[in-house]
């Protein structure tokens, strides 16, 4: 008979039946579907004000993920996180030996939708880093990495959770120890160009705010992250992104616009790889003497990426902007078998390079 956790946790990636490591949708549906387990780890706890010890997770027996420990806030208030460790005998190359998940926000629990809209607002003004949580994920990722090295520690997050994997990925390539780090749908603090129909309205506004950003760095004497950038330009980050959901959407514009100002000619190029260096929410509040944070700490300033846009999902006219929305930002949409996608390797240098 099915426990009461099994029950709980029956919704899950049930098509992934043949195990294969070396096929990048088998090994985006397990991660994805680990992160899940974070969401429900949290929802078990909510409602039964305990999480069991020794938990068996359905439908992941044949991945041979074991919940190692979950992540608990300070006060014990919420699960955010969770630790799986690989239990096959003979884990590949290209099977982590740990993966460390972060979950997206929860708007069940009053107590937990209050904590996770603190935590998106300091992700909005880049204050992440000053998160109690979040210092608490980056002891456990220093901790897994000294124990299994960091090319068998792997990081992953959906939503408010991806912001949290992409940071500590950040802090750990920066510190010579690039992760392997998935995230679906992150989000992308700026107004959605994206999702602007008119393809040549959307390419004259990247062009213009490129241009403007370049200026404005030599104007207030920037220029001075490019060790920065090079620095993380090694490290490629795994990006799941949907063009019809307005938090994570605008990364495609984001990675693509680099392509378009290479192909303009005439130094474009090279006032692109000034600009994607800032966020112009972070320039006019230098000019106006207010702190956003540092240019630095912004989540989307990504110098190299793995990109993958789901092409597939079309708006339902009938379904309503809030149910598109939703659909456009589920975490399942990254396991479904009949998923459609574009997948771009961009790779940033000091000439620019994209795949």
């Amino acid at each position: 008979m099915a426990s009461e956790w099994e029950i709980f946790c029956e919704s899950g990636p049930k098509c992934l039946i043949d195990v294969n490591w070396n096929d990048p949708q088998y090994r985006t549906s397990v991660v994805a579907s680990l992160v899940k387990g974070v969401y429900r780890l949290e929802n078990y706890r909510q409602q039964n004000c305990y999480v069991p010890q020794g938990l068996t997770l359905p439908w992941w027996i044949s991945f041979h993920f074991h919940l190692k420990d979950w992540l608990i806030d300070n006060d014990g208030t919420s699960i955010f996180g969770a630790i799986y460790e690989y239990k096959c005998p003979s884990p590949t190359q290209n099977i982590p030996h740990y993966v460390i998940a972060f979950r997206g926000t929860i708007l069940e629990s009053k107590d937990t939708m209050i904590r996770d809209f603190k935590v998106n607002l300091q992700c909005f003004f880049n204050d992440l880093h000053d998160n109690s949580s979040f210092k608490l994920a980056m002891d456990y990722v220093h901790n897994m990495v000294d124990i299994a090295g960091a090319g068998n520690v792997w990081l992953a997050g959906h939503s408010m959770g991806s912001a949290m994997a992409l940071l500590a990925g950040k802090k750990m390539a920066e510190m010579g120890s690039p992760l392997q780090t998935y995230v679906f749908n992150p989000p992308y603090f700026s107004f959605p160009i994206e999702l602007i129909k008119n393809e040549k309205v959307k390419r004259r506004i990247r062009i213009a705010k490129s241009v403007f950003k370049a200026g404005l760095s030599f104007a207030l004497k920037g220029g001075r992250l490019h060790d920065h950038f090079d620095g993380l330009s090694d490290w490629f980050p795994y990006l799941f992104v949907n063009p019809a959901d307005p938090i994570c959407s605008e990364y495609i514009g984001y990675f693509q616009n680099r392509n378009t100002m290479e192909e303009i000619g005439h130094g474009f190029g090279q006032i692109e790889r000034l600009a994607t260096m800032y966020s112009l929410r972070s320039q006019m509040s230098s000019v106006l003497g207010m702190n956003f944070g540092s240019e630095a700490s912004r989540l989307h300033h990504l110098p190299s990426a793995y990109l993958t846009i789901n092409t597939g999902q079309v708006p339902d006219p009938n379904a309503g902007r809030i149910k598109n929305f939703e659909r456009a930002h589920e975490l399942q949409q990254w396991w479904e078998p009949s998923l459609s996608f574009q997948f771009m390797l961009y790779r940033y240098t000091t000439t620019a390079s994209i795949e």
